[in-house]
């Protein structure tokens, strides 16, 4: 095992330098599209707080919906400590002598320079995640003892609760109540010399950070984790303490996502608690559910194709688009009706395949075609965007219809229930990439 294990670790960790490599080159050429940085940095984020999602979701089977408010703890903590001394009179306008006096980042950074302010920015971040791994300890004393939904909505709960309290006038002073907080260390202060390192910062925290997640998964207490998820009782009866185990799970699982909060507040530049509702939850949990409940590989590959997604790749369906000729518009035309028709038939396909497979589908030496409701439902919408295409492709008017603000959302939405029908285990399942590869090799 050692002599499989040692080439496998080089050979991460390889790969690990070659992207960051990449991404250097990407944050200091000319010419690089400025929303790619953008879904690097964001998806770098992103990809932690949905893989430490995934520790409690996916490998100890504990159902929490508190993830934006660890973040949100996290990244007030980080932004607190890190706020300059001089720039804490500006930050903190409506509050006399608000602020805490001091910044950990600007008092090491005058000592040790360039060195100092990654300490401190790296102390900062552990500070951020001890402060949500206390109040998750703290909760999860009565609330571990809930399962499925009532500890979702319990956890849900919690995070709302915390960002009101972050908000109340008396913790303006520290927190600046509803305002901004701003001026803090950011990804933007890290520099090489000449380098600029805003987008290298991001992987590398995040990758250590998930490479320790990996560590834990992998010991005796990750196995302890899918034990639990597996089967309580029969976890109970091998000796393992349901309780201890879950709460860990929990303060591991808030820890980390206190760590992606503080890294989100320096990719932003700024804290507000506003940002940090349910609705920022819902896509994590989208990105775990997508990339696959219980593999950390599928949480990474997840988190980028949505950022890159719903922040980038479908922006220009929220612009108005007038073709310049009718050519345009029949080739527009025909892609789009080759796309509603492959989407159709795939969905009718997979259904009639899978009746098929069942012994009851068969009769008198015949197979029956059956379509369940969605596939059904299918078919109606396909017919009538088919039919909305050909009364665009007759009509004289050129401009593309339905692009308009806020259209871009609709068809991600669509193409994400397209994916989870398609892989109703998210695009990993319970798989990790050195898996995928083994797999192949044993074929061959």
């Amino acid at each position: 095992m050692k002599r499989n294990r040692i080439p496998q670790f080089f050979i991460i960790v390889g790969a690990f330098l070659l992207l960051l490599a990449v991404v250097l080159m990407l944050d200091n050429v000319p010419g690089v599209p400025v929303m790619l940085l953008i879904v690097l940095r964001k998806g770098a984020i992103y990809a932690l707080v949905a893989v430490s999602m995934n520790i409690l979701n996916g490998f100890t089977g504990l159902f929490s919906l508190g993830q934006a408010g660890f973040m949100l703890l996290g990244a007030y903590t980080y932004a607190i400590l890190t706020v300059p001394v001089e720039n804490q009179a500006l930050v903190y306008q409506r509050y006399p002598n608000g602020g805490i006096g001091f910044s950990v980042t600007e008092s090491l950074g005058r000592v040790l320079g360039q060195p100092g302010l990654l300490l401190g920015v790296i102390i900062c971040l552990i500070l951020g995640g001890i402060v949500a791994g206390v109040f998750a300890y703290l909760i999860g004393l009565p609330v571990l003892r809930l399962k499925s939904d009532y500890l979702a909505i319990a956890t849900l709960g919690f995070a709302e609760i915390i960002r009101a309290v972050v908000q109340y006038e008396k913790l303006g002073p520290i927190t600046n109540g509803s305002n901004l907080l701003s001026n803090f260390t950011n990804f933007s202060n890290f520099h090489l010399g000449s380098l600029k390192l805003d987008t290298v910062m991001p992987f590398v925290f995040a990758g250590v950070c998930i490479w320790v997640i990996t560590l834990i998964i992998n010991s005796t207490y990750g196995r302890a984790f899918k034990a639990i998820r597996d089967d309580e009782v029969a976890a109970e009866a091998m000796g393992i303490n349901l309780a201890n185990h879950k709460r860990m799970s929990f303060i591991i699982s808030s820890f980390f996502a206190g760590i992606s909060g503080a890294m989100l507040a320096m990719y932003q530049a700024s804290v507000q608690a506003t940002i940090f509702k349910a609705a920022m939850t819902y896509e994590i949990l989208l990105i775990v559910v997508l990339g696959g409940i219980g593999s950390i590989s599928g949480s990474i590959i997840a988190a980028f194709l949505f950022v890159g997604s719903s922040e980038w790749w479908l922006r220009f369906l929220d612009n108005t688009t007038v073709l310049p000729n009718f050519n345009a518009k029949l080739l527009f035309a025909i892609i789009f009706a080759a796309i509603v028709v492959s989407i159709v038939f795939l969905v009718v396909y997979r259904q009639n395949k899978a009746q098929k497979s069942r012994p009851e589908a068969v009769g008198r030496g015949r197979k029956i075609l059956s379509l369940k409701l969605s596939g059904v439902i299918t078919l109606v919408v396909g017919t009538l965007l088919l039919l909305g295409d050909l009364r665009f492709l007759i009509s004289p008017d050129l401009q593309v219809p339905l692009l308009r603000s806020g259209f871009r959302m609709v068809v991600f939405s669509i193409i994400v229930m397209i994916v989870v029908l398609f892989f109703s285990r998210g695009l990993m399942g319970d798989r990790e990439l050195p898996d995928l590869f083994r797999t192949r090799h044993k074929r061959l």
